[in-house]
Parts: C-alpha cells; structure tokens; sequence
C-alpha cells in the first residue's frame, strides 16, 4: 500500500530492491497531478497500480481527487486547487460507459455503433491544467472518447497522446513500448524542468 492509499500489487512491490524501495519512499516529491477515476475494473485497476509504480519510480509524487486530497470546497475549487499546487499532470481515460446515440437534436444519426466514455472529470482536469499551462501526458484505454471532447483526434498536440489497446496488449507489454517510454521520459523531464523554473526565486542576487 503505497502512502496515498493506492493499491500497488504485490508482485510489483517484492520486484523492488528494499534500498531501492526505501529511496523511493524518501525521494519522490515533486507533486504531481494524476487524473483518473475510481471506478474501476479489475484489468483498469492493475493498469493504474502499475503506472502509479511507474511515476513513483521516477520520483514523483502521485496526487489526485478524491483519494490523496480533498478540500471542503466545490469540487471546480478543488481541482482548480490540484492543478495551482502541481508541476504536471498525467492524465487516464479509461472505459466506463458503453453508450448508444439513440437520437439527436439535429441532422442525421449517427451509426449505431455503441462506442465507450470516460469519465466527464476526464475531460474537466486535463482541460484545467492545459490552461494552467501545466506539462500534460495523455494515456487513453483504446476507443475511449475517441470522439468526444479533448481526446477526440486533432483537439490535444498528438505527441501527447499514448493509447492503451487493453484487448490485445497486457498491462506489462503497454509499459514496455517504446512509444509509452519515450513519451514518459520526455514528461518527466518536462515536470522537473518545471518545478526548477517555479520554484526558482523571483528575484536572483548572483550571476549563474
């Protein structure tokens, strides 16, 4: 159990050296913003317990609504409160509503194919944090949103984009694709470049 009160299997956990465990446990504190959902299945919850792993591995700090923080206040203010107090958000859209268009209020129907939604808050806090101008990485379960709101093709920079195709890829094969790793890395750098240029002091009293 990790301290945010995530799950993370215990497999994961004994494939961590203790030193290197206790490393972690002391080192990650750049706070992050991860946007996600809690209903989850069984396959989405592993997928989660392992990216978890993967972002404290690269020592940073996992924090999301409303499991790890929680604020008396509506929850725009709380998310808007998230967003203001981390230096990058990676965001999950995973499947949770199998939907079927059954009419419209103009124009033809759509084909009757159903198709998978997220979570709507999928949509609010990668939007917010866009806005904030805070480094994004966008990880999608394959066809979920794929035309609806930020996740649909054109809306958010591609480079941002990795897909999920959780059908015929397990959770160990996404996290070992160089298209998850490449896009991981650039990230992470672009959070801690972050947090250097945030908290560097307003004013400087010495020539670097």
């Amino acid at each position: 159990m990790s301290r945010d009160g995530y799950n993370v299997s215990r497999r994961d956990k004994e494939n961590i050296d203790p030193a290197h465990q206790q490393c972690i446990d002391r080192a990650y504190r750049i706070p992050i913003f991860l946007s996600t959902t809690t209903h989850l299945n069984d396959y989405q919850q592993r997928f989660l317990n392992r990216l978890i792993l993967e972002i404290e591995n690269a020592l940073l700090f996992p924090r999301t609504l409303p499991l790890s923080e929680s604020y008396p206040e509506s929850i725009l203010t709380d998310i808007r409160r998230l967003v203001s107090s981390s230096y990058g958000m990676l965001a999950v859209n995973l499947r949770r509503f199998k939907v079927e268009t059954v009419d419209v209020n103009t124009g033809p129907l759509p084909p009757p194919t159903p198709v998978w939604e997220g979570s709507v808050y999928s949509q609010v806090e990668p939007s917010m944090a866009f806005q904030f101008g805070l480094p994004l990485l966008l990880v999608r379960e394959e066809d979920t949103d794929a035309n609806n709101g930020i996740w649909a093709g054109g809306i958010a920079p591609l480079n941002l984009f990795i897909v999920w195709h959780s059908e015929t890829q397990t959770v160990e094969q996404f996290f070992e694709t160089p298209e998850w790793r490449s896009a991981f890395a650039n990230w992470c750098a672009q959070v801690r470049n972050a947090f250097y240029i945030q908290t560097e002091p307003k004013f400087k009293y010495r020539c670097d």
